[in-house]
């Protein structure tokens, strides 16, 4: 009999086997896939941010309404401490000016090839290719059941992810083996997930990207509002600002079922009032440039024609011809730049899900299901996203380390199996 079984061979998984076989105890891991970290090794165009440097109650935070759950976890295993983890196993980070942290080689590879390697060193089993087809409880524990014969193990950690980029194997199974065993699902819905809007003028910039915006929108009662990059797409507007705004109104969108205004602020480090002074400067020293040309010092020049249509102002009309009202319907547009968000992209494109395992039954001191003991959660199958910039990562890290650490626990505490 196997002792502790995971499903799943992805980031919460992999740390969850490690610390499950901690100590001497048959451990092994089962993937449908033919190896592991499959999506881990997508994460970051292949370069994997794989925490942030905010301290556990920082990282809580952006969780949101989830922050208290996931607490106890992210102190657990701390962001350092997942640093320190990958350092003494030959992996160093990089730490980006906004706080992402990546490893210092730029490969998603070297963070989950350090993760099996610690994994087999600690005596964890690995089987590829074993499509689990359902778990029920047994005499023993639980019967897992695969194509090669039912697996009876003492401990389950469900760590099979969610439903975003499903061709990474991410398929909502662990959703259905929870439900299976009484478990009850909040609605998988996607996070971090490009916008679609109504509009169709973003796909006449798509690939063009700003640095630096603040995105603003009002739904159901509640003020939402997402700095940093943002992207404009064939369909709307995406990149984090944008993705980290779907994620907000996730759970809004689901209660409110209605598309939402958004205001994008393109210069949030400029005032409206000093971005109008600063116009009047330029436009008195040049008078003689158009407008287009002048707006594009400030965003990309396929922008500029764009704010400037937007604004009912001819892009070529000069400088010193632009009348004033003109020119502050020009700076409002900018810092106010409207669009109708109708929904987003589906699920198979989102970064995560949002939804899942039900937090209520989960007990957030050991990952174990309040329902069906033995049974334990990690990662993104539980009802858990955060925000871009590493947080998920972290939250899959500490999560399953938390799960493996008490299914450890809870075996040698019950005594010989």
């Amino acid at each position: 009999m196997t002792t502790i079984s995971i499903i799943g061979a992805g980031p919460a998984g992999l740390m969850a086997a490690l610390h499950a076989a901690s100590r001497p105890a048959p451990t092994r891991v089962l993937e449908a896939n033919a190896g592991p970290g499959r999506k881990l090794l997508l994460t970051g165009g292949g370069r994997c941010n794989f925490t942030h440097t905010g301290t556990p109650e920082e990282i809580a935070q952006a969780f949101g309404k989830a922050g208290p759950f996931v607490r106890h976890a992210l102190y657990d295993l701390s962001p350092h401490e997942v640093r320190e983890f990958f350092r003494t196993r030959g992996v160093g980070s990089a730490v980006e000016p906004d706080g992402c942290v990546f490893p210092a080689s730029n490969r998603a590879a070297d963070i989950c090839n350090g993760l099996v390697a610690e994994a087999r060193e600690r005596g964890v089993q690995f089987q590829y290719r074993a499509q689990v087809k359902g778990i029920a409880t047994a005499a023993e524990g639980f019967r897992i059941d695969i194509e090669d014969g039912p697996i009876i193990a003492a401990r389950v950690i469900l760590a099979t992810g969610g439903l975003s980029w499903p061709q990474t194997g991410s398929r909502g199974d662990g959703f259905r083996f929870a439900a299976q065993l009484g478990h009850t699902l909040v609605p998988p819905q996607p996070a971090l997930v490009p916008l679609v809007t109504r509009e169709t003028w973003p796909r006449e910039l798509a690939g063009v990207s700003l640095a630096e915006v603040r995105i603003g929108a009002t739904i159901g009662g509640h003020r939402y509002v997402t700095t940093g990059p943002m992207l404009f797409t064939q369909n709307g507007i995406g990149g984090p600002t944008a993705m980290d705004l779907s994620r907000l109104l996730a759970e809004e969108w689901a209660q409110v079922g209605a598309g939402v205004e958004v205001a994008i602020d393109v210069l949030p480090a400029i005032g409206e009032r000093q971005l109008d002074q600063r116009f009047q400067e330029e436009f008195q020293a040049a008078p003689r440039r158009t407008i287009a040309n002048i707006l594009s010092e400030f965003v990309p020049r396929q922008l500029s024609r764009i704010l400037c249509r937007l604004a009912q102002c001819d892009d070529r009309v000069q400088a010193g011809q632009l009348p004033a009202g003109k020119r502050r319907h020009l700076v409002h547009v900018i810092k106010e730049l409207p669009l109708y968000v109708t929904g987003t992209e589906p699920i198979a494109k989102a970064t995560v899900t949002h939804g899942g395992v039900s937090r209520a039954e989960i007990d957030p001191r050991t990952m174990e299901s309040k329902l069906r003991p033995g049974l334990f959660f990690a990662g993104e199958v539980i009802d858990l996203d955060g925000p871009c910039g590493g947080y998920n990562l972290q939250m899959c890290w500490s999560t399953g380390a938390l799960a493996g650490r008490s299914a450890l626990r809870s075996l040698f505490a019950a005594g010989p199996t």
